[in-house]
């Protein structure tokens, strides 16, 4: 699981991404919320409220209050 810390501010919506409560502007988009986490290269699946959303729609995909946010990367091993 993929976790950093963000700059919290007191903004208009409230996100539990892997578990932590942040506090974001509105209309943020998945990929500008990856932006902000700065793991643009890790982030290899998302999930919004239990749903995959497909990497093509993080671009328009705009987050609401309340979501839960899940970001996963993928590490080999064996």
């Amino acid at each position: 699981m993929i976790t950093h810390q963000i700059e919290e501010v007191g903004n208009d919506m409230k996100l539990k991404v892997n578990g932590e409560i942040k506090e974001l502007e509105d209309n943020i988009t998945i990929n500008e919320l990856i932006n902000k986490l700065g793991i643009e290269i890790k982030v290899m699946a998302g999930a919004v409220n239990m749903e995959i959303v497909k990497k093509d729609n993080w671009d328009s995909y705009i987050l609401k209050d309340g979501d839960k946010v899940e970001f996963l990367d993928f590490v080999g091993g064996g």
